[in-house]
């Protein structure tokens, strides 16, 4: 044999060699891992979703219900705002925004009522929540509530101070909510029909509770972002006055009516919210005042 085939053969065996290593570790590399998935895809299956379900029947879920109309600017700031603070409080949460889209005049309780309706099979407790109202204490705990929780109370709300007051944002949970017959729908126009919830909840015998150990007050638990520019619709008109005065025993949220327009998932800021834009019907027999002006009314106050 030629001395240079000897020498080409000499050089070409530690070529094949480091080859024929290279394919092995490449076979037995694939081997490890198709046996280390496969024992953990074993464990995934058999342990896994019994914790993940354990943890999902413990996890209530909260829906921030926002009666809304024409506060494009508050709702800008609310709902970045709203997911940090829930998040933090590790919650199972979605916002919902309940937009009346209709002729009349604003009805936060029926909005209320509305949407309750609409979103109660998915949801376990809902806060009633103002738009123009933000928690700064992160103490205030959003939690689901075994008794309805009044969380803007009197000694912490900026504005509203008297005993019983629960409106801003309050904590019920579906069963006493329907227990009640949720709110009114009689409230055409700002203010009462809170107070007029407050007697719901004290004939049903549930006890309105509300945060403890705050170490803030009334100038630093929320910051109030309703602009000074804005008037709220306080007009009266036909007897409306009267008969908002007394507690409601006829209408709730069993006999709300309403149209859902449609549904919107939006973003703000890369928070989600849902808006529901609503018309609501009104008995303009039973409450003329859904419609209250000069021309329907000439002695409205």
């Amino acid at each position: 044999m030629p001395i240079s085939r000897i020498k080409s053969l000499r050089l070409s065996y530690p070529y094949y060699l480091t080859i024929l290593l290279c394919i092995m570790f490449i076979y037995s590399s694939i081997l490890s891992y198709y046996i280390l998935t496969n024992d953990q895809s074993k464990c995934s299956n058999e342990k896994i979703p019994l914790i993940s379900k354990k943890l999902l029947s413990t996890k209530r879920k909260l829906a921030v219900l926002v009666p809304y109309r024409e506060r494009f600017e508050e709702l800008l700031e609310f709902v970045p705002y709203m997911h940090r603070f829930l998040n933090r409080q590790m919650l199972s949460f979605d916002i919902i925004v309940l937009n009346q889209i209709d002729r009349y005049r604003f009805n936060r309780a029926s909005l209320l009522n509305a949407g309750f309706t609409e979103i109660k099979s998915n949801y376990d407790y809902i806060a009633m929540h103002d738009v123009d109202l933000l928690p700064l204490n992160p103490n205030l705990s959003y939690e689901y509530p075994v008794q309805p929780v009044h969380i803007a109370a009197p000694s912490l709300h900026p504005r509203y101070h008297y005993e019983k007051f629960i409106g801003g944002i309050l904590l019920i949970n579906n069963k006493h909510f329907e227990l009640v017959n949720g709110l009114s729908n009689r409230y055409w126009g700002w203010g009462l029909e809170d107070d007029e919830f407050y007697v719901r909840l004290k004939d049903a015998r549930l006890n309105v509770t509300r945060p403890a150990n705050i170490s803030t007050g009334i100038n630093d638990t929320f910051k109030h972002i309703h602009g000074k520019e804005r008037k709220r619709d306080t007009v009266k008109c036909f007897n409306q006055r009267e008969v908002t005065r007394r507690r409601d025993r006829q209408t709730g949220l069993r006999d709300v009516e309403y149209t859902v327009i449609d549904r919107r998932k939006l973003e703000i800021d890369g928070a989600p919210l849902l808006v529901i834009n609503i018309k609501l019907k009104c008995n303009e027999t039973a409450t003329p005042w859904c419609n209250c002006t000069k021309k329907n009314d000439p002695s409205y106050s």
